[in-house]
């Protein structure tokens, strides 16, 4: 499976963006994940195949949404209200099995929130 991140880019504090994630294959599970400069890759959210179940850490919830498409085989990540801390390498991931890890990521797409 082949993932494609896009549509990051500089925005204000309060500002909005949506990230998309192509996918090239089935998948089951999606999931965005960001890395600070500096610091570990941290888990944003996920959603199952059907769209149905979504989770979110703590950090975003109540502002970032996370969609998916399945006849576009594309997830997206609506940000809203993003705060200077959001600014991270933003990356999409993907499993093909209801058990484990996630085995396939996309590229990055960078997300720049000016104060």
């Amino acid at each position: 499976v082949q993932l494609q991140a896009s549509g990051g880019g500089l925005v204000q504090a309060g500002g909005s963006l949506r990230l998309s994630c192509a996918a090239a294959g089935r998948t089951f599970a999606m999931a965005w994940f960001r890395q600070a400069p500096g610091k570990e890759r941290e888990f944003v959210g996920s959603i199952n195949w059907s769209g149905g179940s979504t989770y979110y850490a703590d950090s975003v919830k109540g502002r970032f949404t996370i969609s998916r498409d399945n006849a576009k085989n594309t997830m997206y990540l609506q940000m809203n209200n993003l705060k200077p801390e959001d600014r991270a390498v933003y990356y999409c991931a993907a499993k093909t099995r209801t058990w484990g890890g996630y085995e396939y990521w996309g590229q990055g797409t960078q997300v720049t929130v000016s104060s």
